[in-house]
């Protein structure tokens, strides 16, 4: 009974490509595709949907997912409405009401990516060898660690962004676009010295001259396309396991690693919030905290 939402979850999907992020884009698509599902299973509409199936949707997800899993639903529940010009069911206090006991139950905490540290960072990169795999995965680690950029970041970066001077080598990086730019004003990023040789290493080794940096190479060691924001995560875990890393310390490393430790360290070593921010490209000083939380507990 849902073909009106379905083709209208399609036109603005349509509609707001390239005024969002993609991850966004997909969460908004993927998350009403379900709540479409569900709003059928129920025989009730979807868009506008009433407060009283979204609450009901609540309780279900709240069975088998995070509570920041639920929120992002949601979310994707009231953008779509508001997308489209209706009025936000999810703010009507039958939805506040099951978001409170939901959060009550599950509680709000999101479990944090483990920190990859300085000291870790140095053993990872030991782990690299001399391949054309090794030298990008050797850059990835140092460039990641030292710009403190996101996944979606790091395969973002492009060589008509890179600057190397051919007098002293120097070698200067600029991040076109992220998440709290997403118009494009740019910022350059900070390599040490080590990033910049290893940097200067993988682009010579793979002879790239336009385009992405950072490339998938097939098990042959041929360059492919440029990498997907999901390979980055499992590159760190797979670094990490040839490092001898413990297992429980590997389940927990993530796409986020790089950043968190990378913070972690700057705290560490008197870095001010400010400059961290900085650093990060972060807005907002929960989500620093946050991540400098477990300082104490590495």
């Amino acid at each position: 009974m849902n073909d009106t939402a379905r083709n209208c979850l399609q036109a603005t999907i349509k509609k707001i490509e390239g005024a969002y992020a993609p991850a966004t884009i997909r969460a908004y698509k993927s998350n009403f595709e379900n709540f479409i599902k569900f709003c059928d299973e129920n025989n009730t509409s979807a868009l506008p949907a009433s407060s009283e199936i979204i609450a009901s949707y609540i309780k279900k997800l709240s069975s088998h997912l995070k509570s920041s899993s639920i929120k992002i639903a949601v979310a994707s529940i009231a953008a779509l409405h508001n997308l489209n010009s209706l009025s936000d069911p999810t703010q009507t206090p039958d939805v506040k009401i099951e978001m409170r006991r939901m959060y009550r139950t599950l509680g709000r905490y999101a479990k944090q990516a483990y920190g990859v540290n300085k000291d870790l960072l140095d053993k990872m990169v030991a782990a690299t060898d001399d391949s054309l795999r090794g030298v990008r995965d050797k850059a990835i680690l140092l460039v990641a660690y030292d710009s403190l950029c996101r996944r979606s970041e790091i395969v973002s970066l492009e060589y008509e962004d890179l600057m190397i001077d051919d007098k002293d080598g120097s070698v200067k990086l600029k991040l076109r676009k992220s998440k709290t730019d997403p118009h494009g004003i740019g910022k350059n990023l900070y390599l040490s010295n080590e990033s910049k040789q290893a940097l200067k290493e993988w682009i010579n080794k793979s002879k790239i001259s336009s385009g992405k940096i950072f490339r998938a190479i097939t098990t042959t060691e041929k360059i492919k396309g440029s990498l997907n924001s999901s390979h980055i995560g499992r590159i760190y875990k797979k670094i990490a396991a040839r490092s001898n890393v413990d297992i429980n310390i590997i389940k927990n490393i993530s796409s986020h690693s790089m950043r968190v430790g990378a913070a972690q360290d700057l705290i560490t070593n008197g870095s001010s919030l400010s400059t961290i921010m900085n650093r990060g490209r972060w807005t907002k000083t929960d989500t620093v905290m946050r991540y400098i939380e477990n300082i104490n507990y590495r």
